[in-house]
């Protein structure tokens, strides 16, 4: 009786679902994208950027889409804006920054070097 009663708790076991653990110390948390100093630049639209830097250096829309490249002596800034929703004008969502030769940058200090350049382009 007991070995037949093990043997349905094995049984019974091996029908169980294992549960999925996380591993101890690798927990996903989110990398905060510090906008510190980028405030005249973030979830602004295309005229804005015209209107703070001059006329891009390069215009490229793919889809609903656009990038916007604005680029002096000290550095490439590339916007990319895109629709927040349905038929609304693309706001910038995402910024690169580089020296011409392709340092890293920051970012704020590009747009400040930016506004600063004489007549925009």
């Amino acid at each position: 009786m007991k070995r037949l009663a093990l043997t349905l708790l094995l049984g019974l076991a091996a029908c169980a679902q294992p549960q999925a653990r996380p591993a101890p110390g690798r927990v996903a948390v989110p990398i905060p994208f510090p906008t510190l100093g980028l405030e005249r630049v973030m979830e602004q639209d295309a005229a804005t950027l015209v209107q703070l830097f001059g006329k891009p250096d390069a215009d490229v829309r793919e889809g609903t889409a656009r990038k916007l490249q604005f680029a002096s002596q000290i550095c490439v800034l590339d916007a990319y804006l895109y629709p927040k929703g349905s038929g609304s004008e693309p706001q910038v969502s995402y910024l690169d920054a580089r020296e011409p030769d392709g340092s890293a940058i920051d970012r704020a200090s590009c747009v400040a070097a930016l506004t600063r350049r004489d007549g925009g382009r």
